[in-house]
């Protein structure tokens, strides 16, 4: 079975981990600009991971045969820091330009501050110009009244409800987002937000209609297998493998394809992998024999 992982952070990951996707049946991925552990000081510090993240990044998992796409924004962690905000608003247009770049995101709240509200609104107004879809973060603390919060400003921005995904539900939120047209993301990890037994059970529920799963992984305790060990479980409990499929290949795939720069069939063969490229005289073999890799 094929698999598009559609929130994974690999910029933070071991190469290693990218062959491992790829024996997994991961085809594509996408990487959500994000929060990097503790805070940028300038915007150039931006400037050089967005264009890891469209240079670099997308040259390694082309590697194993993996395609990549990313989406940009100022994460609401940052938002909050004056340094950077404004600055990072001002460039991101040009990064939404991007053939790699297949919305905007991540966005939204977590500290649930007015400033990540401001900046939240003012980054659906970029997705709207650039007729983008839009990947929000939600809160992890007090979640329920941050993703009525989210819901409230994108109802305020009248941002169109199917180009947007609400990123780390649960059980809880599921209830609010179910009947509003939008899409809703589940993280899976090994120890908090969901777990594989509870995205089974909510399957069983609800189906998975305008349902994505992810592992979200990073640089803090997490599992970039956990799409495919959450694919186990699914077969295991009897979900019909066309479900399944759409869960976790038609569905990411359809909501990105939104805007206009990725699709199924150009994700149906493996991105050309070829070990002894180089991005800017660099290759992922460091100085390793390709034939022996």
């Amino acid at each position: 079975m094929l698999i598009f992982e559609p929130h994974i952070h690999m910029f933070s990951r071991i190469t290693d981990d990218y062959e491992r996707l790829a024996l997994a049946g991961v085809r594509g991925v996408l990487e959500p600009a994000f929060w990097l552990g503790q805070n940028r000081t300038s915007v150039g510090t931006f400037v050089d991971y967005f264009e890891t993240l469209i240079g670099w990044e997308r040259h390694r998992a082309q590697q194993f045969g993996i395609h990549h796409f990313c989406t940009m924004g100022l994460n609401p962690r940052e938002a909050n820091d004056d340094r950077v905000n404004k600055d990072v608003l001002a460039i991101l247009p040009r990064y939404c330009e991007k053939d790699s770049c297949v919305g905007v995101g991540e966005i939204g709240l977590d500290d649930q501050t007015k400033t990540e509200e401001k900046f939240m609104a003012e980054q659906l107004e970029l997705a709207k110009r650039h007729d983008l879809p839009v990947l929000v973060h939600t809160p992890h603390r007090d979640k329920k009244k941050g993703f009525e919060r989210c819901i409230a400003i994108v109802k305020e921005q009248n941002f169109p409800m199917q180009k947007l995904l609400l990123d780390h539900g649960n059980e809880e939120t599921i209830k609010i987002t179910r009947d509003l047209g939008c899409w809703s993301g589940f993280s899976i990890y090994p120890n908090t937000k969901m777990d594989p037994a509870r995205m089974v059970a909510i399957v069983l529920e609800y189906g998975v209609e305008r349902f994505v799963i992810n592992s979200a992984a990073d640089w803090g305790v997490s599992d970039p297998m956990m799409v495919p060990r959450t694919v186990v479980k699914l077969e295991q409990a009897g979900v019909p493998r066309s479900k399944i499929e759409q869960l976790v290949w038609k569905n990411p795939i359809g909501f990105f394809a939104q805007s206009g720069r990725i699709s199924e069939q150009m994700l149906q063969q493996p991105a050309r992998a070829n070990l002894r490229e180089t991005f800017d005289g660099n290759s992922v073999l460091r100085g390793q024999d390709p034939d022996r890799v």
